[in-house]
Formats: C-alpha cells, sequence, structure tokens
C-alpha cells in the first residue's frame, strides 16, 4: 500500500538547511499494523505528515496504492485524504461545542454528503459509543473522546488510518480499550500506521520502523 523511496525532507530557516528526513525508504503492505518510534526531533511527525499527504517530500517518491502522490497538486492531495486516509491525533481535535455525532459528521459535511446522520450513528456504533451520541467533548472521559475521533476517521470507509501519538494523554487502561479497538479494525481489513514513543503500545502492531535522525535505524 505505501512505498517510500528515498524520501528526503529540507526545511529551510533563513538561509539555513534543516534535514527532517534522509533519503528514508520503507514500504507497507495493505492489512499491515505498523507503529512509527523513535526519539524526539526524529523525523516521526515528518513522515506521517508525508504519509497523510499533508506535506510533500523534497525529493524522493511516494506511492499510495501504486498513485505516484509525491507530485500531485493539491486539490488532488486533499481528494486523497478525504477519500483513503483516516487521521487520530493525540489531542482529539474534537469542536467543544457539539456532539459527539455532529464531530463524527464533520467529515461528511466538507464532502456534501447526504445521510450524515445515519451514518455517523452507525460510526459511533462501531466503537461503542453510540449511546453517548448527543454528549458534547466535555462530557466525555478521555478515552471516549479518543473514540469519538476514531469514529470520525471511519466516517469516509478509508483504507489507511494514521494515528499520531493516539495514547498519548490516556491511562494505562483507556490505552489498551484504545489498542484493542485498533486491532479490531486492523483485523477487519484496514492498514494502520500509528506513531508512539511508548514500547507497550508499539508491542500491540505487527511491525516496528524505528527511525533516528531522519533515517530508518537497521
Amino acid at each position: 500500500m505505501i512505498e517510500l523511496d528515498n524520501i528526503t525532507k529540507v526545511y529551510k530557516a533563513g538561509q539555513t538547511e534543516v534535514p527532517a528526513l534522509r533519503t528514508l525508504s520503507c514500504h507497507i503492505e495493505s492489512g499491515e499494523m505498523v507503529s512509527i518510534t523513535g526519539p524526539s526531533g526524529s523525523g516521526k511527525s515528518t513522515l506521517m505528515n508525508i504519509l497523510g499527504c499533508l506535506d510533500k517530500p523534497t525529493s524522493g517518491q511516494y506511492r499510495l496504492d501504486g498513485i505516484e502522490v509525491s507530485k500531485l497538486s493539491d486539490n488532488k492531495l486533499a481528494e486523497i485524504r478525504n477519500r483513503k486516509i483516516g487521521f487520530v491525533f493525540q489531542s482529539f481535535n474534537l469542536l467543544a461545542r457539539t456532539t459527539a455525532l455532529a464531530n463524527v459528521e464533520l467529515p461528511l459535511i466538507y464532502g456534501g454528503v447526504r445521510n450524515r446522520r445515519q451514518r455517523a450513528l452507525q460510526a459511533l456504533e462501531s466503537v461503542g459509543l453510540a449511546h453517548r451520541a448527543t454528549h458534547k467533548p466535555s462530557e466525555l472521559a478521555g478515552g471516549e473522546q479518543q473514540r469519538v475521533a476514531i469514529a470520525r476517521a471511519l466516517i469516509n470507509t478509508p483504507s489507511l488510518i494514521l494515528a499520531d501519538e493516539p495514547t498519548g494523554n490516556l491511562d494505562t487502561q483507556t490505552s489498551k480499550e484504545v489498542m484493542l479497538l485498533f486491532q479490531r479494525l486492523n483485523q477487519q481489513g484496514i492498514t494502520i500506521v500509528l506513531v508512539t514513543h511508548e514500547p507497550d503500545i508499539a508491542a500491540y502492531t505487527q511491525r516496528t520502523i524505528r527511525i533516528r535522525d531522519g533515517q530508518i535505524e537497521q
């Protein structure tokens, strides 16, 4: 599903060039559940931004489902993000004044989709939260908020979920529940790539990619 060949990413700070990724290559098969680990500043977030079509590499090739996405226009990248990829973040990124149901509906609103309510309810049901649909984020526990975020990521039936430190704000038991949910989604055929700095979270995945100084450790 994911093919990265000799990916580099260089940021410019004034006249200074700061390399974030250095000729990084890796492949992730469809249906895998993979963790990306590494120390702070190793390039994990940069890599996730490229995988999620939120940023473009400075050089190298990125193919997603056989499509070379490195050189696509911003509009095409947005289309791929909406159609193929679901995002889950450490901070949940829920709108505070709207219900769980409305938060899950958001991607459908942006896409002009009809029958949003029914689809959003189904997504909440898939993460065990249909009974909390009318509650606002402040009325939900941290694990429930993350499950709402996962339901939102699932709403467009993505083939790939990218999760950036999805358990970073959760206690140990809640983290376990969220990771078991990710494993269940993976068993349904969704490819999952998550960033974590916690070895016990990485242990839930089938394979770990370790990054240091913008390169994969051998």
